[in-house]
């Protein structure tokens, strides 16, 4: 008996408990042993161990992960039991066999009330808060009839996660046997039909007496050669090859293909990197791959999503359900998906109306104002003369070759560079005058000095030299005559001025002095309400913003010359060195 079956045997206690006396020391030769077989398993010179379900352990798994916890196998046998999943803490989900019951027949009603079921209408499988008929005026528990049949209770089902996003969850396949049952109906029902109608056409002599023979000898062939084409779609259906896919009808194998041959990808269209952007993830090209090489859309095999989006019938498409959107806000019932016959004919009819109303309203404007000569006149180019200018426009009218039309212009000149200027007269403002942004002179006909001319102008305030020398207009030497004649008009308007100044005098003495004491008055009592104003204005500034009264209500007008007077008499001017001698800048 070997020495290590004994030591096992003397752990071994009376109970049959295994391994729980302490683990002896392991001495440095046994360690090595363990080390050395632990090295010869990883490089597969020795077997791996097996835990009790006869499992291989991995050798590579690292200690920290293979090694058992005490409070699970105190043993300590070599085991990754504890790695695994646990079955006692496993969720238990709905098997794949479990559904909910369809066509459940209803069981017979009862003809008695019985306890603990619906007061409204008899049921047993709910109570009268959850009953869903209509409340009687006499439940079934008082009248004992109409008694409704009992509910039948579907199982609650607790799916798991793929359980819950199987698209076959709950099929039957005997639906789908029901459904090649009726097909092999159909088919024996087709075949019995033809074989009465060549039944009658052999008793009418119709046929030759080559197929009469064939039919004699292969019935079953010759019946299925005979207008197979025509008559059996599924069976001819089945022989065509579809673009981008080999079918074979008997193997019922498909094979398919990226790509149809003659198809280019559209991230091979054109191979320059500043082409259009193919998008990987959608595979969509949106702008034309072959915009910048100069060929026309319309000759290329491909021209870019957005061609294809914006080419066709999508625009009438989009400019139709556009109008049905329109009209459905105005109030006519029309729906692009439901009735799209009524659509078009009301989309049509709203286009001729509306040319005819265009037309309309043009001739009334042409009647009241007139003009129309002007509209039937030809071309500008083919009343002044003809143009040597050589254009060339492609389809959609766009300019391949030439210059296009100008743009209108002002009629004064723009951008006239002058006397050595890098910018134009006006370019420049400072102090109410114009002048170069380049140099910051005023002059118009300077010449232009660049940097230094702008420190000159920033360091000393300079005047321009328009305004500065005023050039005066030399007179013209008067005659004897025209002097002697302004001297004596001159005279005239002084008689004249003397005249008046002595009748206005004599009237205008007393009125003059009435009409002080009447302003001096007016001005005393502007400078009173002058001076309730400052105390009104005194006492609000002391209260609080809150608790102010508002002045939205008060009129206000225009005032007068006396209290305009009284008003610049009682201000207080802060720049007024006498203010605070006075005690009035305070």
């Amino acid at each position: 008996m070997p020495e290590e079956e004994v030591a096992a045997t003397a752990s071994t206690g009376a109970e049959g408990v295994v391994g729980l006396e302490e683990p002896k020391k392991m001495t440095r030769e046994d360690w090595r042993k363990k080390k050395e077989l632990e090295e010869q398993r990883k490089l597969g010179n020795a077997p791996a161990e097996v835990d009790e379900e006869g499992k291989d352990i991995n050798p590579h798994i690292p200690q920290y992960i293979s090694s058992v916890p005490w409070y699970i196998d105190p043993s300590k046998r070599p085991t990754l039991k504890h790695q695994r999943p646990q079955e006692e803490r496993q969720k238990q989900f709905s098997s794949i066999e479990e559904w909910y019951r369809r066509g459940v027949q209803e069981k017979a009603p009862s003809t008695k009330f019985r306890k603990g079921a619906c007061e409204n209408c008899g049921a047993l499988t709910h109570k009268k808060k959850d009953c869903l008929e209509r409340p009687r005026k006499v439940g079934a528990k008082f009248t004992g009839t109409g008694m409704a049949p009992d509910e039948h209770s579907q199982i609650s089902l607790d799916l798991d996660y793929d359980g819950k996003r199987d698209r076959w969850n709950g099929y039957d396949p005997e639906d789908h046997m029901r459904i090649v049952e009726e097909y092999a109906k159909v088919d024996q029902a087709k075949q019995t039909l033809k074989s009465q109608k060549l039944h009658e056409e052999l008793a009418s002599g119709k046929l030759t007496d080559q197929a009469v023979s064939c039919q004699i000898r292969k019935p079953m062939e010759w019946l299925l050669r005979q207008n197979s084409e025509d008559e059996d779609e599924d069976k001819y259906a089945d022989d065509i090859d579809m673009p981008g896919q080999n079918f074979d009808s008997k193997r019922r194998i498909t094979v398919r293909n990226l790509r149809i041959r003659e198809d280019i990808a559209k991230y091979l269209r054109n191979l320059d990197p500043d082409s259009a952007y193919y998008d990987p993830k959608t595979r969509a090209m949106r702008e034309n791959p072959y915009k910048n090489t100069g060929m026309v859309p319309e000759d290329v095999g491909f021209a870019g999503d957005n061609f294809v989006r914006y080419s066709g019938d999508t625009v009438t498409m989009a400019q139709t359900q556009l109008f049905a959107w329109e009209a459905y806000e105005k109030g006519s019932e029309v729906h692009l998906q439901a009735d799209p016959t009524k659509l078009e004919l009301l989309h049509q009819s709203f286009k001729v109306k509306k040319e005819e109303f265009k037309d309309k309203q043009k001739e009334t404007i042409l009647d009241k104002y007139g003009g129309e000569e002007h509209l039937n006149a030809p071309p500008r180019e083919l009343l002044l003369a003809q143009t040597e200018d050589y254009v060339e426009y492609s389809r959609h009218g766009a300019v391949l070759k030439g210059l296009e039309k100008a743009v209108a212009r002002s009629k004064y000149e723009e951008d006239v560079l002058l006397q050595n200027h890098t910018c134009i007269w006006g370019s420049y403002w400072r102090d109410g005058c114009w002048g170069f942004k380049c140099c910051h002179s005023m002059v118009k006909q300077s010449y232009c000095t660049g940097e230094a001319g702008i420190k000159t102008m920033s360091s000393s305030a300079c005047v321009p030299f328009e305004e500065g020398l005023a050039q005066e207009e030399e007179e013209e030497p008067k005659t004897l005559l025209e002097m002697h004649r302004e001297k004596l008009k001159e005279k005239e308007k002084k008689k004249k001025n003397r005249k008046k100044n002595k009748k206005k005098h004599g009237s205008d003495s007393s009125d003059s002095e009435d009409n002080e004491e009447k302003k001096k008055d007016k001005l005393k009592k502007a400078l009173a309400a002058e001076d309730e104003r400052v105390k009104q204005v005194m006492e609000m500034m002391k209260v609080d913003e809150r608790k102010r009264k508002y002045n939205s209500l008060q009129e206000i007008k225009e005032p007068t010359e006396e209290e305009m007077e009284a008003f610049r008499m009682k201000r207080c001017r802060e720049d007024d060195p006498m203010a605070k001698f006075l005690g009035l800048g305070e």
